[in-house]
């Protein structure tokens, strides 16, 4: 039986030659290859290397070399046939069954890929030429340099109707295989083909050898129906199994130092892999389809924990879940996935252009582990309120870890997923750092766009329960209205968040912590409405605190809180008698120092008189006074 070279190509892309050698022979990373003693010749000096980006093993010893079918052929006493079955089971491949036309097929294939390569040099051709005038000047407003496109092949479709055509009739090819190529398109009404991609930038797509398979194509033209087309599927073009940039993020892990293993993007197009590409990032792009379960498995061959990095606007948040969905099942020891988001909402190739490629490094180097990533989703979901949400959440959390294969890693989920639960109620300290929300709150909306979230809403720290135990205190009336009107109006504090660093707990002590944790939240969100910040200081163990501050504001008396007083005159109320509490938490520092220094008549008189404008100040603020 024979097997068309387009199968041996599928196996040697699935695996790679340090994996599979590495069962054999123990390797370690040298440069951009790995090096061990030969498993042919008996050496104390190892001469045995291999190459993931050449797809090769040098014995030096032996003088024997190949690729993994050869090395599976060498080492096992295998025959070619038996040595493919055994790694295609390995790459979870289907032998094909036997097809006296397999040769006519592959054929036909080399066929179709010479003319794809023919047409990506006509492409990167006529970007250089007048007609593709107005796309350099893109490229380069793009901030993407000409002494760059030669490194990701990128080209000029021009706006004639039968250009491409044209030329490779000329050297020969016959429109209907350029057809089965998917760069000319047949009209379903008859008639003859013409050029799919026109006035468009043209991105290669290759195969992770660097072989063209594809092309994507940038719109020129804003009112372009699409802004970007991809070719369709074909005999060599599977869009789901194949990853655009892999080639070239193989080579950049590859020429990583002896020891490291750089992180492997995953990012939303074609020029935010590129962006990372030129800062030295190792990424690729799915090609307008949400990731699936063959290029997950194709970015673990060459990464055990690829970082996934999505928008921040909502079609990111949803291919962040979809993901999240799709890479469940398959996750094992070794094969996972970590998240990223670069800061305020951009993508990779404007934070390239605007901040540079160590900005873009750094900002791609935060990331957070798949497991948070599960939890913020599903904790962010709704209110967690009441016990029935709880339970709800609890569920969920059991049935999503339920999903992996992997038995251990399931029980290892289930236990992370549970102890995350139990932490947002008991957990004794928060968490330093703050996991990885794509935007909005969590994956729904409210949160500031682009950025990290917030911690899991932490248990009641140790001033937190000293504040709840206050129940039996009389608390500052005046306090407690002034905290129950920023519940209900977090905006009211906007104009006075540095002072409010300074006002001892809204003119009460006791309630200080809870004020520094209202600051503290206000100043890391754009919108923060008061459901939100309630439902915040709940989880953070203030419910005790939060129902003595409503009694108490219920018999203050303050107009602030009354129904027949508009949100302007209450916000301005407000602001005056905040004012007045930072001006009395300046005079009780005053007098403080006064006492210290205190010395003569005139230092007395100087503590009376301070002692006189703190009493009056603290009935104007009692009484509400204008």
């Amino acid at each position: 039986m024979r097997v068309d070279e387009h199968f041996l190509d599928e196996i040697k892309s699935r695996l790679r030659p340090s994996d599979v050698i590495g069962k054999t022979v123990k390797l370690r990373k040298q440069g951009r290859e790995y090096v061990g003693l030969s498993p042919f010749t008996k050496e104390k000096t190892p001469s045995f290397y291999v190459n993931d980006d050449k797809g090769q093993f040098f014995d030096f010893s032996s003088g024997k070399t190949g690729d993994v079918i050869t090395f599976v052929q060498e080492t096992q006493r295998l025959s070619f046939m038996e040595a493919v079955e055994q790694l295609a089971a390995e790459a979870g491949l289907t032998m094909p069954a036997h097809d006296p036309q397999s040769q006519e097929q592959d054929k036909k294939r080399q066929g179709l890929s010479d003319w794809l390569e023919t047409a990506a040099q006509w492409f990167e051709a006529e970007l250089r030429r007048p007609v593709g005038r107005e796309a350099r000047a893109y490229l380069e407003g793009r901030g993407l340099p000409e002494a760059e496109w030669a490194r990701f092949r990128l080209g000029f479709a021009p706006g004639g109707r039968t250009a491409l055509k044209d030329y490779l009739v000329a050297k020969g090819a016959r429109p209907a295989e350029l057809v089965d190529t998917g760069m000319l398109i047949a009209p379903e009404e008859g008639g003859a083909p013409y050029d799919r991609f026109r006035d468009r930038i043209i991105f290669p797509i290759t195969d992770p050898r660097g072989r063209v398979i594809s092309f994507g194509g940038r719109a020129l033209d804003p009112k372009a129906r699409a802004k970007y087309l991809n070719g369709p599927e074909t005999v060599v073009f599977h869009k789901g199994h194949q990853l655009y940039g892999l080639a070239e993020a193989r080579k950049i892990i590859a020429a990583a130092p002896s020891g490291e293993t750089p992180p492997l993007a995953v990012v939303e197009g074609y020029m935010d892999a590129i962006a990372c590409q030129r800062a030295g990032i190792a990424a690729v792009a799915p090609m307008g389809t949400a990731l699936t379960e063959e290029q997950m498995e194709m970015l673990w061959r060459h990464h055990p924990e690829p970082t996934l990095c999505f928008d921040g606007d909502r079609a990111g948040r949803q291919a962040a879940s979809r993901a999240i969905d799709r890479a469940l099942p398959l996750l094992k020891p070794g094969k996972s996935f970590r998240f990223a988001i670069v800061e305020g909402g951009k993508d990779p190739d404007e934070v390239l252009r605007e901040q540079g490629a160590a900005a873009l490094r750094s900002q791609m180097a935060e990331t957070t582990p798949f497991v948070e990533a599960l939890f913020v989703r599903e904790r962010d979901q709704e209110p967690l309120d009441t016990p029935e949400r709880r339970a709800g959440l609890k569920g969920r959390l059991r049935q999503l870890a339920g999903t992996i294969a992997d038995k251990d890693l399931q029980q290892a989920y289930r236990e992370d997923l549970l102890t995350r639960l139990d932490g947002l109620f008991a957990r004794p300290e928060r968490e330093a750092r703050r996991p990885w929300v794509p935007s909005g709150e969590g994956f729904g909306g409210g949160r500031k766009r682009g950025q990290w979230g917030q911690p899991p809403p932490a248990p009641a720290s140790p001033e937190g329960k000293a504040s709840a135990r206050r129940l039996s205190q009389r608390m500052d009336l005046t306090a407690a209205a002034l905290v129950k009107f920023v519940l209900a109006d977090p905006a009211v504090l906007d104009d006075h968040l540095e002072d409010a660093l300074t006002a001892n707990g809204f003119g009460d002590p006791g309630l200080s912590e809870l004020a520094r944790e209202i600051i503290r939240l206000r100043l890391d969100h754009d919108h923060l409405d008061s459901g939100s910040l309630t439902r915040h200081l709940a989880s953070c163990g203030y419910s005790t605190l939060l129902t003595d501050i409503d009694r108490a504001a219920a018999t203050s008396s303050a107009p602030i809180l009354k129904s027949d007083v508009s949100l302007e005159a209450a916000r301005s109320q407000w602001s005056q008698a905040f004012a007045r509490l930072s001006r009395l938490a300046a005079l009780d520092e005053a007098i403080a120092a006064a006492k210290v220094s205190l010395g003569g008549r005139s230092a007395m008189e100087t503590l009376g008189r301070l002692k006189g404008e703190r009493d009056a100040l603290k009935r104007a603020i009692r009484d509400w006074d204008d």
